[in-house]
């Protein structure tokens, strides 16, 4: 029920904020003045508003967000030992990124998962689950904290908000073009639109923004190799590859609950078809340890 709160209130904001955009730019519709023609520039002006400000928007709050649909606790005092040690490394491993440390919390989840999430490299969040604490060894945790870290300095997060902002704006685009032109030409509507052009669009949106999440997935799987990279640099590349083949052995478990806007910068685990990996915001676990032991320093 909270995420789907969260969710409304998020596209209340957006509506809003692309609506108080158009009105500065003096937008008007995407129509020409005699009402038939299509006007291009109008037309991505409106849906680059849209489309960029749902992604920096998500951005903006994507801290706050976190914390509220995964229940994650911030560790402001450390209360145990456990604690103290999180704290610590987090801090010790932000330091040797060159970046801000992050906030540090733990989200009530038995999988074992973590996330990094916020606007910029020194204003981010790193949490781990409860269940990563509890099975997995210190070295394996001080890993995949630091793979989050190299998530941060890498500057995912922005990274991934301009790319999916930028492809709203073009599936919305092309969208609206596909429906303009089989309203004019199949419908045969002569000024304005019929009801046709908004079932087009709205089915073309879909399938367009299906093709396009394939290229999103591309660059999210490139960045976690990316972030592999970095936790084998900040902590330990045995280190870091025991804790993806812990992860492999834990292929059969629940994958993670965590909200779908955080999956991506999530250690989850993937399987499936060639299919369903090209649609996964991770590489499979054996390629990505394989990265490991014959990548490049």
């Amino acid at each position: 029920m909270l995420r789907i709160a969260l969710f409304l209130l998020t596209n209340m904001a957006i509506l809003v904020i692309a609506s108080v955009v158009l009105n500065l730019f003096g937008f008007s519709g995407y129509l020409q003045a005699n009402g038939v023609d299509l006007n291009l520039t109008a037309l991505l002006i409106f849906c680059g508003v849209f489309g960029m400000a749902g992604s920096l928007i998500s951005l903006l709050i994507s801290k706050w967000m976190a914390k509220r649909s995964t229940g994650t606790q911030i560790i402001s005092e450390p209360r145990t030992r456990e604690e103290q040690w999180l704290l610590q490394t987090v801090r010790e491993l932000s330091e040797k990124a060159g970046i801000k440390t992050p906030e540090v919390g733990i989200f009530p989840s038995n999988s074992s998962n973590a996330f990094a999430t916020g606007w910029n490299r020194n204003d981010a969040l790193v949490a781990v689950s409860a269940g990563l604490m509890q099975r997995f060894r210190q070295d394996e945790i001080r890993a995949i904290l630091a793979h989050e870290i190299g998530h941060v300095a890498n500057g995912d997060m922005v990274t991934m908000s301009l790319i999916q902002g930028v492809i709203n704006t073009f599936v919305m685009f092309f969208a609206r073009v596909i429906g303009h032109t089989v309203d004019r030409v199949v419908f045969k509507t002569e000024r304005g639109y019929s009801f046709g052009y908004y079932i087009v669009v709205m089915v073309a949106e879909i399938g367009l923004a299906i093709l396009a999440s394939a290229i999103v997935m591309w660059f999210s799987r490139w960045r976690e190799f990316r972030a592999d990279a970095a936790g084998a640099r900040l902590a330990d590349r045995n280190s870091m590859i025991a804790a993806l083949q812990r992860l492999q052995a834990e292929q059969g478990a629940d994958p993670g609950d965590m909200p779908g806007e955080l999956t991506a910068f999530g250690i989850r685990k993937t399987q499936g078809s060639s299919l369903a990996q090209l649609f996964s915001s991770h590489p499979p676990l054996e390629k990505r340890i394989e990265a490991l032991r014959y990548g490049a320093d």
